[in-house]
């Protein structure tokens, strides 16, 4: 797997650079937002690491940036706990944040959350409701015969709540289906369910598929359409 590190505190990265290598990932390192632009038009990677304080282009735009061309996963790193700057980076595209300072262990485990493909726990791996087609095993979801692009939180979620079709997931259960951590940030899931609606909703004052159970959390419609 390559990771692309974009942080300009050197020795994070000299670590971390480290620690992923004995993981046995392949990793690039880009001090800026104009270098991270360039290996980012030249190379493909898995995941990206992208630090939100950046000297020039800073990571909030330079994400902005990365989702116009790329669905990468990206995992933020901030040094603050700005929780702001963590909702704006979700709404832009981010997968996931990580505060600093940080445990390795916690920001692998993540890394690996959010890069995982496949099924999870159904022999199912197509479905489709009126104008939506989804195919799990591709991880594609098309809508009016266009690929809908969705971060790998965003696919996930909206993989379970199929899977789960008819039954009202908490903000909680999803959290920790998703993120496979017992805590949660209810902020968090509702700002994924916000973009994914955006995506493949026709009306989202009265979405059809992501219904909200209030009070309790979000489930997808049993309608036929």
């Amino acid at each position: 797997m390559r990771v692309l590190i974009i942080d300009d505190e050197k020795p994070l990265v000299k670590g971390l650079t480290a620690s992923l290598k004995k993981e046995g990932y392949s990793v690039q390192a880009a001090f800026d937002g104009e270098e991270a632009q360039r290996w980012i038009k030249m190379n493909q990677f898995d995941i990206v690491l992208l630090d939100i304080m950046l000297p020039g282009v800073d990571g909030i735009t330079l994400l902005r940036r990365i989702r116009e061309s790329s669905d990468v996963p990206v995992i933020m790193l901030t040094a603050k706990d700005d929780h702001a700057d963590m909702v704006l980076g979700l709404e832009l595209g981010a997968d996931d944040y990580v505060t600093k300072p940080f445990n390795t262990r916690v920001l692998i485990a993540r890394m690996k959350t959010v890069t995982r493909r496949g099924n999870k726990g159904s022999k199912d791996s197509y479905f489709e409701l009126k104008d939506m087609k989804v195919d799990f095993a591709l991880r594609e979801v098309v809508k009016n015969g266009s690929v809908v692009e969705l971060t790998a939180k965003e696919f996930d979620i909206l993989e379970i709540l199929i899977k789960n079709r008819g039954m009202v997931l908490s903000r909680e259960k999803i959290f920790e289906l998703v993120w496979n951590e017992p805590d949660f940030d209810t902020r968090t899931v509702d700002v994924h369910i916000s973009n994914l609606r955006e995506k493949i909703e026709d009306d989202l004052k009265n979405p059809f598929y992501i219904r909200t159970k209030w009070g309790i959390g979000y489930f997808f419609t049993k309608e036929v359409g």
